[in-house]
């Protein structure tokens, strides 16, 4: 059995875990890569194994950068099934024809330029129709049920708790009569998010594959979170300028209405337009609609008390052209969300093209802003950037609330990882910048006693356990470090000044204990 990481290896996007099982191919995710130019142009390079060749898709859940290349893996000759819940489906049948249509617009918008200049034309990754044809490979499943992949391999899917339909994965391996535990995490969900419920913990693995997008840090707003978005409504409301939200159009939007429905309703904010401006939004919200049954009980006792979040009377959807570019032409204070939440694409470009320049407006981040995108520059202070072409100052002021992360902080995802009762023989980290996929490796190491890896782009790992040669290794370790501690006690030594060989000595124990 080997594992072979073709994306979100030290960066956040491109989710992409090839699992070699015998003759038969997984991969867990398949995502677009988004952030750097670096990054983007991965995304046109042929795969490094043959589409045709990979027999399954598991899928953790909807999110572009984990399900957007999915199109393009089928479109080269994949022909397998793609594994995944039924909000995730849904979710998947809405943005990956909407990603398609984006990169069709991009390409022909760049072409125009191109034409000019006499440069080679570019084509889309896909487009809109093969994000619709690659639903037809998709086999919806429950959390809970235990799924045969193969003779060899059963998988099951858990609530991540990150977005509608997100998925913690455990696979089992069977090779040769050892059973092996793999569990990918997928992105885990913060905690208290509106809607979903809270992560699942899983309690035994000999293999995690986890995310560390907040591998680094801890949010910082969880707590004032919606105080904050109450102030920066009021401000600009007192300004006269319009809120302009970037915001990912699955989750992070639906979660900002809720929380305006919140303040609306404790009489806190003014009541004022509302304007969800991204047709992959409006119909993301439309897919969270269709599934109440997946509600949390918070959400359920605000819709009890007659304020359904996503139906409020000052909530309007902007579904053509001509309305989007009719926000930006309206008097008074407006608030807009839109998307791409990072800005890299969509139609929050347009309002960022109209608002940035004006000191009355403020552009409020709610998400993680990837190195390399527009989000991060403005986040990070630049004053002048380019937009279609056009050179935008930066007047508006610009806020950044954390605390609306989708992703579990530092402490929650070591929290999450202290749960396994049995721990895991390794851990590979993943899914986050360097130094944050290197800062919670660290701590796994340190704390948990657990070896962490942050794999490398491309870099494969054999997880084949030949168990008969690893217990000859163990125990002679076992009985080296056993023998240098009994010296170092003989000698008076005090047994406090051992930390690092008692430490060598519990990992083997727990290693022949997980073997034997």
């Amino acid at each position: 059995m080997r594992i072979k990481f073709l994306g979100a290896a030290q960066v956040v996007t491109g989710s992409c875990f090839l699992l070699e099982v015998g003759n038969h191919k997984i991969a867990v995710d398949c995502g677009l890569f988004q952030g750097t130019k670096e990054l983007k142009e991965r995304n046109y390079r042929d795969f490094v194994v043959p589409p045709s060749s990979i027999d399954f898709v598991l899928l953790t859940h909807a999110h572009i950068d984990h399900s957007g290349l999915l199109p393009k893996l089928i479109k080269h000759g994949f022909k397998g099934r793609v594994f995944a819940t039924s909000a995730t489906a849904d979710l998947c049948e809405v943005m990956l024809p909407d990603a398609g249509y984006i990169q069709e617009m991009e390409c022909e918008r760049k072409n125009r330029k191109y034409r000019r200049s006499g440069r080679k034309l570019i084509e889309p990754i896909y487009t809109a129709e093969d994000g619709e044809k690659a639903m037809q490979y998709f086999e919806r499943v429950a959390y809970g049920d235990i799924i045969p992949i193969t003779p060899q391999i059963t998988a099951r899917f858990l609530d991540a708790g990150h977005i509608l339909g997100s998925s913690m994965l455990e696979i089992w391996v069977n090779e040769g009569g050892q059973e092996t535990k793999l569990v990918f995490s997928g992105d885990i969900g913060n905690v208290k998010q509106p809607f979903i419920n809270e992560p699942s913990f899983i309690f035994n693995a000999d293999y995690v594959i986890m995310e560390s997008t907040y591998g680094n840090r801890t949010h910082k707003h969880k707590d004032d979170k919606q105080d904050m978005l109450r102030q920066a409504i009021v401000d600009t409301y007192q300004k006269g300028g319009n809120l302009i939200i970037p915001a990912f159009a699955v989750g992070r939007t639906q979660d900002i209405v809720y929380e305006i429905a919140r303040l609306q309703k404790q009489g806190s904010i003014p009541v004022v337009p509302i304007y969800i401006d991204s047709p992959m939004a409006i119909k993301a919200t439309q897919v969270l609609d269709r599934h109440p049954s997946m509600y949390n009980e918070e959400v359920n006792q605000l819709i009890s008390e007659g304020w359904h979040p996503l139906r409020l009377e000052n909530l309007h959807y902007s579904v053509t052209a001509e309305q989007s570019r009719a926000l930006n032409e309206k008097p008074g204070f407006n608030i807009i969300i839109s998307a791409s939440g990072m800005c890299d694409a969509g139609r929050i470009k347009h309002h960022l093209r109209h608002n940035l320049w004006r000191p009355e407006c403020t552009i409020l981040f709610v998400g993680y802003q990837a190195l390399g995108t527009l989000g991060r520059r403005l986040v990070s202070g630049e004053k002048l950037i380019r937009i279609h072409g056009e050179e935008v100052a930066v007047r508006a002021e610009i806020r950044n609330i954390d605390g609306f992360s989708a992703h579990a902080d530092q402490t929650a995802l070591l929290a999450w990882l202290r749960q396994f009762i049995k721990p895991p023989r390794q851990v590979f980290v993943t899914h986050g910048e360097t130094a944050a996929a290197n800062k919670l490796a660290q701590l796994i190491d340190e704390q948990l006693n657990i070896e962490a890896i942050v794999p490398e782009m491309l870099q494969e790992f054999d997880l084949t356990v030949d168990v008969k040669a690893k217990c000859e290794l163990l125990r002679e370790n076992y009985q080296n470090v056993a023998q240098k501690l009994e010296l170092y006690m003989q000698s008076g030594m005090d047994i406090s000044d051992c930390d690092t060989l008692l430490r060598r000595l519990r990992e083997l124990e727990r290693w022949l204990d997980s073997v034997i």
